[in-house]
């Protein structure tokens, strides 16, 4: 998929130095969980637009610098999901039916079935620390084998939880009562280290802990002397804090465990699955599209409530109103009507302050940093919300200084529908000639006709009026750019009030 539309330079094994120097010229980098995409990386690869990191987690990158430098990151939530929640109950099945154990006794030729007497999920409750999306599926498949699920996940509800079978819990409750504690969170400042010996001496003696999310959220040392105390049953870990697990590690020595090297996600159609999803999104930010899995930028619409075609909305709205005014903003006022209103702002938010910023920035402006860059520049960011919309079902509207523009989808295509108090219909794509005038006859067709005598093409034409022979605006969408001296000529004209040029997606 990447190599029919780009060059691809595969490599593996380099030192920091080594790989920044080869990215000068790299517009997106694809890494899996071992390259460290550093300050010192994003500094050397100046053309870079897109981190794709072809996995879950994304804490081998520094996200905060890429997303200063514009750069986006994007991972593949979805692509291992199931992987991992299949491997999470293979660990757990492995370590309470002692497989590995058996298995090595058997190729030893001994035939000692009773000391292989295993412990059944069915009646066993579940204690899932994270129900997000791996947890979520673990949860379902836990079920099958009648297990009781709970979980603890301060960013879930009530609802979410229990449409995966889970009830929400209290950390110390979970703890306290799970007899199999699995892990499914991300790697945080608050989740690091998690699992901790204080953790650990809450859980009971029959307890077992799974982990195949992040290696530094359980204690290693911890859980490997409280396995040899007896504290809790056992342990089934597929991540580690430092991989590859150290010869020296206590967890080696520990009883009662099964360690696998990070396969949790490593299926072949998960791999497919993951692959395919990192590189449609790294070609979409280098089609200039934004990526639907950007972990430091917002999620587009969905395709069913307009998608794509709202961003693009709101970012003409406003790059429009910016090219009307004549000083930069210092404050930006948006506001959602109607149907709008079931849309997630923060997107429309980023996407019409990255239509303005674009005009005044020489700077990368895009979803990844148009926020941040705002707040930098001391930019004020005003919203207002109304149930109902004038005109049009919906409605999205950008406020800067005096200048008011205003968007629809019609037939799902963004169309400006409002500039400046009149009510019109214009495309969001092209050069367009706006010209306040009193509305006379003849000045449309002087203009057209100046337009024509220097080769400037005419693809539409709007012309909105409050009541007739008062003032009106006209607003021309044109095939190519407007010499300077034909616009000093149209402002020339009698009549005429204001004369403003503008450009849109090109």
């Amino acid at each position: 998929m990447l190599r029919a539309r780009c060059e691809v330079r595969q490599t593996t094994g380099l030192k920091e130095a080594d790989l920044a120097a080869r990215l000068a010229d790299a517009d997106g980098l694809v890494v899996r969980s071992e390259t460290k995409v550093t300050v010192a990386i994003l500094d050397a690869a100046k053309r870079l637009q897109v981190v794709g990191r072809a996995g879950v987690g994304v804490d081998n990158i520094d996200v905060p610098a890429a997303t200063a430098r514009g750069v986006y990151v994007v991972n593949a939530p979805l692509g291992n999901i199931v992987a991992a929640a299949e491997h999470t109950v293979a660990l757990t099945l492995a370590l309470l039916r002692r497989v590995v154990d058996a298995d090595r006794s058997v190729r030893a030729s001994e035939w000692t079935r009773s000391k292989f007497i295993g412990r059944e999920l069915r009646g066993k409750t579940l204690g899932l620390i994270g129900v997000g999306r791996v947890g979520g599926e673990v949860a379902r498949r836990a079920a099958a084998f009648g297990m009781t699920v709970i979980a603890h996940d301060p960013f879930a509800t009530e609802a979410s939880a229990r449409a995966a079978g889970a009830r929400l819990v209290e950390l110390d409750e979970l703890v306290r009562t799970a007899d199999v504690i699995s892990l499914h969170v991300p790697l945080t400042e608050k989740t690091r280290g998690l699992v901790d010996a204080a953790a650990l001496t809450k859980m009971k003696p029959t307890a077992v802990v799974v982990n195949a999310a992040r290696g530094e959220v359980v204690d290693l040392d911890a859980l490997a002397a409280a396995l040899e105390k007896g504290t809790i049953a056992g342990a089934a870990l597929d991540v580690f804090a430092e991989e590859p697990l150290p010869a020296d590690a206590a967890i080696r020595r520990a009883p009662r465990t099964v360690l696998t090297p990070h396969i949790a996600g490593s299926t072949a159609e998960a791999q497919t699955n993951v692959a395919v999803d990192v590189v449609e999104q790294i070609l979409d930010v280098l089609d200039g599209r934004p990526a639907r899995f950007a972990v430091n930028a917002p999620r587009p619409p969905a395709e069913e409530a307009g998608g794509m075609a709202w961003l693009r909305l709101a970012e003409r709205l406003g790059s429009l109103a910016a090219q009307l005014l004549d000083d930069r903003p210092a404050q930006l006022s948006l506001s959602y009507a109607g149907s709008v209103l079931e849309l997630d702002p923060e997107p429309l938010r980023a996407a019409a302050v990255k239509g303005l910023l674009e005009t005044f920035s020489e700077q990368r402006v895009n979803l990844v940093n148009a926020l941040d860059l705002a707040r930098s520049r001391g930019l004020v960011i005003e919203e207002r919300r109304e149930t109902e919309a004038a005109r049009y079902a919906a409605l999205l509207s950008v406020s800067v200084g005096s200048t008011q523009v205003a968007g629809t989808l019609v037939q799902g295509e963004p169309r400006i529908v409002f500039i400046d108090d009149f009510w019109v219909d214009v495309p969001v794509e092209g050069h367009l000639l706006l010209t306040k005038h009193q509305d006379k006859p003849g000045l449309v067709g002087r203009v057209g006709t100046l337009l024509g005598e220097h080769d400037v093409n005419i693809s539409s034409m709007q012309v909105g009026r409050l009541h007739p022979r008062g003032e009106a605006l006209m607003i021309l969408t044109l095939d190519d750019p407007v010499p300077d001296e034909v616009r000093a000529r149209i402002r020339a004209f009698a009549d005429i009030n204001a004369v403003r040029t503008a450009r849109l997606g090109m």
